[in-house]
């Protein structure tokens, strides 16, 4: 019987199972951005590295401020590349993903509205250190028991030990937990690796090894959020 949730933040409860490459990409595309595929996926690793390692992102900072510093740091790295950019457009693009996230985030907070009043839940994310600052600004940290948050606790997935941090927090065994996440890699196979249950929100990845598992050892795969509430009831 599960009796506690953990949830994946980015590219779950912000996008509904896209990759958030998938999304800036296409608001790329968008906004008439002149690069190609291959160098946005260069540009967008190293966005996440610089940001994951160097303090540009601040306790205090929104998730509009994490996009427009991560598409900055994008820009940066396509500007050295030889790509002529109009830094205009790092605003665009952020101002764009920002309102995509916050309309997501909306339709999933019945969701998580519902799931809370029978569970206890537990965020772990990957995330820069203003997590709990992001999930106010979005009104959903009032569903949340506790945040697990890489930054913070010093662990990062796909290690199985951010998410053994979560179930510490609800005091429960890993298989009285469910954990939901975007990544097979990063949230399945971890909790798995511990004994919890999973439920695999499996939309679209950024490359086919994202989603292309030929053998999957999730307990449930599900194609949109608002699947959850009725899937979770499986277990009881």
């Amino acid at each position: 019987m599960i009796k506690g949730i953990l949830f994946d933040y980015g590219g779950t409860i912000d996008t509904n199972g896209l990759h958030w490459a998938n999304v800036l990409w296409e608001s790329y595309q968008r906004n008439q951005v002149n690069v190609d595929r291959e160098a946005f996926a260069e540009a967008y690793k190293y966005g996440e590295r610089a940001l994951a390692i160097k303090p540009i992102i601040e306790p205090h900072h929104v998730f509009y401020d994490v996009l427009f510093l991560k598409v900055e740091q994008q820009f940066s790295f396509l500007k050295e590349k030889g790509f002529e950019l109009n830094d205009a457009s790092i605003e665009a693009i952020a101002r764009e993903c920002n309102l995509f996230a916050h309309t997501t985030v909306e339709k999933a907070a019945p969701v998580l509205a519902q799931l809370a009043q029978k569970y206890p839940l537990v965020m772990v994310s990957n995330f820069y250190g203003n997590i709990n600052h992001v999930l106010q600004d979005f009104g959903i940290s009032d569903y949340f028991q506790a945040v697990v948050e890489s930054a913070v606790v010093g662990v990062r997935k796909p290690n199985p030990q951010i998410y053994q941090l979560g179930i510490d927090q609800l005091a429960l065994s890993p298989e009285e937990c469910v954990v939901i996440g975007d990544s097979y890699s990063k949230d399945i196979q971890p909790a798995k690796s511990l004994g919890c249950k999973t439920i695999w929100l499996n939309v679209k990845g950024w490359d086919e090894a994202d989603t292309d598992f030929k053998v999957s050892d999730a307990d449930v795969e599900i194609t949109d959020f608002a699947q959850i509430a009725d899937t979770i009831t499986i277990w009881g």
